[in-house]
């Protein structure tokens, strides 16, 4: 028992201590990209870390997460979620992927994020029901504020700023790239953050770019404010993290392989 309680304990001063050096050399390397503080080609400029990169998702099997992301949903169980009332996740877990389960509410990260790259692969339901808004609707809200539409656009028509790929209410995506329904979607996304002073004032406004299917449909776009359906609300004061959050539109729309990288 002894050797076994030594063993863990040095286990977890490995993992302390390399927790500590990657966080290090982020770091340094966030001072490396300060282009004032060094000569052109400067052979003492820090590197940046090494990571190993993910690899693309197949219809039929999810890709492999890059090694430096926190893994959201790894296939197995909605642990890292939660349901409204900070109750367990009340949404179906399948066979690699889970499904929004209607009527049960937001399903929300325990964990807050703000300026990040993230990951998320969407299916909308085949055979394909209803139009318009209601037609495989759901949401990728980040900071629980600013919602990337999920909805089946697939040859199926609605309002420009409500469509897959959208900054709901706000920017419609620059070209529809949606494949058809019951075929993985991936959104691609990056995400800065607002950022307020001390006093409330807003300092930045949140910007956003989402690559569809591999495919650019926003473009570093400035949010106006939070998202809203047939509203514009200003920027209020908030953290500069929040959770993630995906929204529940009493349609059976899919998830896989959502994964997040803190920038």
């Amino acid at each position: 028992m002894a050797k076994a309680i030594e063993s863990r304990a040095r286990l977890w001063r490995r993992a302390v201590t390399l927790a500590a050096l990657m966080a290090a050399s982020l770091s340094l390397y966030a001072l490396a990209q300060d282009m004032g503080k060094w000569e052109i080609h400067d052979r003492t400029r820090p590197h940046p870390p090494v990571i190993t990169p993910g690899t693309g998702s197949t219809q039929e099997t999810a890709g492999k997460t890059p090694s430096d992301a926190i893994v959201l949903f790894d296939g197995k169980d909605l642990s890292k979620w939660h349901s409204e009332g900070n109750v367990p996740a009340k949404w179906k877990v399948g066979n690699g992927y889970f499904e929004v389960a209607a009527k049960t509410g937001t399903l929300t990260t325990n964990q807050a994020f703000g300026d990040c790259q993230l990951h998320v692969e969407w299916a909308s339901p085949d055979p394909p029901h209803g139009t318009d808004q209601d037609r495989g609707n759901s949401g990728v809200f980040l900071m629980g504020l600013f919602e990337i539409q999920v909805l089946d656009s697939y040859k199926s028509e609605t309002y420009a700023d409500g469509q897959a790929g959208a900054v709901y209410g706000q920017y419609p995506p620059l070209v529809n790239a949606c494949r058809p329904p019951g075929q993985w979607q991936t959104y691609d996304i990056v995400f800065h953050g607002p950022r307020f002073d001390a006093d409330g004032k807003l300092l930045r406004k949140a910007r956003i770019t989402v690559l569809q299917n591999g495919v650019l449909v926003q473009d570093n776009v400035e949010a106006t404010g939070p998202t809203a359906h047939k509203a514009r609300p200003p920027y209020t004061p908030v953290p500069e993290k929040l959770p993630l959050s995906l929204q529940d539109h009493n349609h059976p729309v899919r998830y896989r392989n959502i994964w997040i990288r803190e920038l």
